[in-house]
């Protein structure tokens, strides 16, 4: 399809009056062109932040770029042979590092997929980082299905990664320069990008709660980083998004600290006292290697207490 081919479908699709209410790239046409102003047909390079700003925003992610930069040379280790870039941005489309090949530089340099381009939506109109972050989640951009005709040479697979208060950080940007990339190696692709960006998600998680211990719930989903951070006092002081999801605990923000056992206790019917002293029954028995005498003195109590307790809270000698 050519550039004004392609301009002039994009434009017809905004100015239909159902098409944005039944694809959500129609929608994202309409977003760049109604609510941005922009035209399919600008040909201008992207927005380039200079190089004091692009510092200032490296710095202020600092931490979380430390965990993320060996992920993304994980992830360019794979797809960087096949015409493929990494690039890592921030909540606001900016790109603070990417990874491509010496042959595939000069082509990503003139496309504007480079370190402190400016890629939202707002600015770039429909695109695997804009869309990404502007729709909070995975995205796909193929070729003619960028709003502006310029960038319908690539293909952008783009997952967003969700800081430790639930909000977006950063968006991971597989994009590529091949013409004849399948269909089927687009899913391969974009499906690495999904793992790679919860696997940052995860690092930063744990990073970020340093002193506290990290709970993988039972039931994780590969596709999700459901990760719950408790302190000393067995309380969740911390949740990545999944979590948050899944347990209730507010989509953004600090966490009120809650107890692990009300989080993660099953609903059998036992109060929030009784699912803590099996959990101290059960932990005194894991630390005395099942030996019940040495768990009733490691909890000060007789060993005959010990069985009765044992025996009203449904705990048998063979489930250790």
């Amino acid at each position: 399809m050519t550039r004004i081919r392609h301009a002039d479908t994009v434009l017809e699709t905004v100015q239909s009056n159902s098409a944005a209410a039944t694809s959500r790239l129609a929608a994202s046409w309409r977003r760049s062109a109604v609510k941005h102003g922009l035209d399919p047909t600008h040909s201008a390079a992207p927005e380039r932040m200079d190089a004091g700003s692009l510092r200032q925003r490296r710095e202020a992610l600092d931490p979380f770029l430390l965990v993320a930069m060996p992920r993304m040379d994980q992830l360019f280790g794979l797809v960087g042979q096949s015409g493929c870039s990494v690039l890592l941005t921030d909540s606001e489309g900016v790109v603070l590092d990417q990874r491509c090949s010496d042959a595939d530089a000069g082509t990503f340099q003139s496309w504007g997929l480079w370190s402190g381009a400016v890629w939202s939506e707002e600015a770039e109109g429909t695109n695997g980082i804009g869309t990404c972050l502007a729709e909070n989640r995975q995205v796909v951009i193929h070729r003619d299905e960028h709003f502006l005709s310029r960038n319908t040479g690539m293909s952008c697979m783009d997952a967003p990664i969700y800081g430790p208060d639930g909000s977006i950080v950063a968006a991971l940007d597989v994009s590529s320069a091949r013409a004849d990339q399948t269909e089927a190696f687009t899913r391969l692709i974009a499906a690495m990008v999904a793992q790679t960006a919860r696997a940052i998600e995860a690092d930063h998680f744990r990073a970020s709660f340093p002193k506290a211990r990290i709970v993988v719930p039972a039931g994780e989903r590969p596709d999700e980083a459901m990760l719950l951070a408790v302190d000393d006092d067995d309380l969740v002081i911390g949740a990545t998004r999944a979590a948050r999801r899944v347990y209730g605990l507010g989509a953004t923000g600090a966490i009120r600290p809650c107890p692990a056992s009300d989080v993660l206790g099953r609903m059998d019917g036992r109060s929030g006292f009784e699912r803590a002293e099996r959990a101290a029954v059960i932990r005194a028995l894991a630390r005395a290697d099942g030996n019940v005498s040495a768990a009733a003195r490691g909890l000060g109590v007789g060993r005959a207490t010990l069985y009765r307790r044992m025996k009203r809270l449904g705990i048998g000698e063979n489930d250790l």
